[in-house]
C-alpha cells in the first residue's frame, strides 16, 4: 500500500531533494508548517520508505575522477545465479557508480567514473574483460553533462 501525499508532503519532498541537509526549522520555513509538524511528517515519509536517506552530491571532477563513461555489457550466460553473482560484483567495484539490468541490445548498462583513460583501460582489461560472466564490453564517453539528477517528480495522491 502506498502512502497518500498531500501538498505539505510534496513540498517537504521537493525541498529535501534540493537540499537533503535541511534541518527541521529551515524546512518548516519553506513548507510553512511548524518544526514539530515537519519533523513528524518527515519521520512518516522515512517510515513509509519514500525517503530512503540523504547524501551529499560530490563533484567527481574536483575529486580527480575526470573520465565518465557509459558501459554496455553482454553476458555469456543468462540465469539467476549469474545475475546475482554479477550484481554483487558490481557493488564491490568502486569505479562503478550505477548498474542497471536492461531490455534491448545490452544486458547491463553501467556508469563508471575514473581518473583518466589509462585507469579506465586498466578497469576494462583487468576487471571487466577478465570477468567470467562478461562476453562483451562497449564503452561510450560522456563529453558534456546536460542533466544529472536522481530527483523524482512528486505530486499529490490520495
Amino acid at each position: 500500500m502506498s502512502k497518500s501525499l498531500d501538498s505539505y508532503d510534496v513540498r517537504i519532498l521537493d525541498a529535501l531533494q534540493r537540499d537533503g541537509a535541511l534541518g527541521n526549522n529551515a524546512l518548516a520555513e519553506i513548507v510553512h508548517l511548524s518544526p514539530s509538524q515537519c519533523s513528524r511528517r518527515r519521520a512518516a515519509l522515512e517510515a513509509a520508505g519514500i525517503i530512503e536517506g540523504c547524501r551529499a552530491h560530490l563533484n567527481a571532477k574536483i575529486l580527480g575522477l575526470k573520465l565518465h563513461s557509459i558501459v554496455r555489457l553482454n553476458l555469456k550466460d543468462h540465469d539467476q545465479a549469474s545475475d546475482e553473482a554479477l550484481s554483487k560484483w558490481f557493488r564491490d567495484q568502486p569505479e562503478i557508480q550505477s548498474a542497471f539490468s536492461l531490455s534491448g541490445d545490452a544486458d547491463y548498462i553501467l556508469t563508471v567514473r575514473v581518473e583518466d583513460l589509462e585507469v579506465y583501460s586498466q578497469f576494462v582489461h583487468e576487471k571487466l574483460l577478465r570477468h567470467p560472466l562478461i562476453a562483451q564490453v562497449r564503452s561510450e564517453f560522456v563529453l558534456k553533462t546536460l542533466k544529472d539528477t536522481q530527483a523524482v517528480q512528486v505530486t499529490e495522491r490520495a
